[in-house]
């Protein structure tokens, strides 16, 4: 970030497109997370605020900018794109690799890892913060030139009084997932026709008798830790003693998958000296899983 205010006919300025209720709750959970994961590595509070337009001191894109891309998919399919200025991701891989605050550092390729990492996890805080309002997500983090796509919302998210340090990140959303927010957002239409009063025992009884039938089937369920891409080259590089990092902190609840679907978070526990699961919160019911 620069002390120099830019002014209002500034490119970073005309770019902004104001979004619409649903865009603008979608960019308040990241803006959320991403205090919450800053906030848990420095020690302290670390405020986000949404921005519809550009902070007084932010800068017009730079060739030195980092630039990356997170691509939805799931629930919401599209791409939202981050700018972030040299000196802003600095001081974020600073922050995340736990060195000395130092603005005119060389910004290395370990800055860059360090700042998409961090990203990484805050995508996964974001992705189940949405769940609730858009379902199941996944965001996959890229490294990326400028979208060469046209943006169908943009503005910013901006640390707040008492942050350690000022920070700005402009976003833009594709014109599908800006759409997808919308349409997936939206109540359905109309409700399912109930049966008759006089109908619903016999159907009851029916049910249950098909439960019945369905009850000694045995199905294969799997505790999810979490989950990486990886590129092809690292994956043939792993060998006895490799670690690989996933995208899930040790606090985080743990994923209980029913062919493959998610039905159940909760924590690992040790019972009889193998892993269990014990269940927080049941997200379906098994039999519509399957």
């Amino acid at each position: 970030m620069t002390d120099e205010p830019s002014s209002s006919s500034s490119p970073v300025a005309a770019s902004t497109l104001p979004p619409d209720a649903d865009a603008r709750s979608y960019m308040l959970v990241w803006a959320e997370s991403l205090a919450q994961v800053l906030g848990q590595i420095a020690g302290s509070p670390f405020a986000m605020e949404y921005l519809p337009e550009a902070p007084a001191e932010a800068q017009p894109p730079q060739e030195s900018d980092l630039r990356l891309i997170l691509v939805a998919a799931g629930a919401l399919r599209g791409e939202m794109s981050l700018r972030i200025s040299r000196d802003a991701a600095l001081a974020l891989a600073q922050l995340f690799l736990s060195e000395a605050r130092d603005a005119a550092a060389e910004f290395k390729p370990d800055h860059q890892e360090a700042v998409e990492e961090l990203l990484r996890q805050v995508a996964g805080h974001a992705a189940t913060a949405l769940k609730p309002r858009w379902g199941e997500l996944q965001l996959r983090l890229e490294s990326g030139a400028a979208p060469s796509w046209a943006p169908g919302a943009s503005g910013w998210l901006a640390a707040g009084s008492g942050a350690a340090f000022p920070l700005g990140l402009e976003w833009q959303l594709s014109a599908a997932l800006n759409a997808a927010l919308t349409a997936a957002a939206r109540p359905p239409a109309s409700k399912p026709t109930e049966a008759p009063a006089d109908e619903a025992p016999a159907d009851k009884e029916t049910t249950e008798n098909n439960l019945d039938l369905l009850r000694d089937v045995e199905l294969e369920v799997t505790l999810r830790f979490g989950e990486r891409i990886m590129l092809l080259r690292d994956i043939l590089e792993l060998g006895e003693g490799s670690v690989v990092e996933l995208d899930r902190r040790v606090e985080e609840p743990v994923d209980l998958l029913l062919d493959g679907k998610l039905i159940a978070r909760g924590e690992v526990v040790v019972v009889d000296g193998s892993y269990g699961l014990r269940v927080r919160e049941m997200l379906t019911t098994p039999l519509a899983s399957a």
